[in-house]
């Protein structure tokens, strides 16, 4: 798995445990709707650390939950 689709699956798996969707993330975090949708669509590869902290202060959660998954530590670095 590519990282930048396990950031796509990490999303939509905090989304489902806790509930919400992805507008109800955007309302929670203050991410646009449009960059989330561009994030989870493939239209953005690379959403940067910034928007990363935001989802992650949306959905209660640290950098370090968000990324500390085996999908992120077997995952192939995106060189594009």
């Amino acid at each position: 798995m590519k990282i930048y689709d396990a950031v796509v699956h990490r999303i939509w798996s905090l989304c489902k445990e806790q509930g919400i969707t992805p507008n109800g993330l955007s309302y929670k975090s203050g991410v646009s709707q449009s960059t989330i949708k561009s994030i989870l669509n493939g239209e953005s590869k690379n959403p940067g650390i910034v928007t990363i902290k935001k989802l992650c202060d949306g959905l209660d959660i640290s950098i370090s939950d968000f990324f500390g998954t085996d999908e992120f530590w077997t995952s192939e670095q995106d060189l594009k």
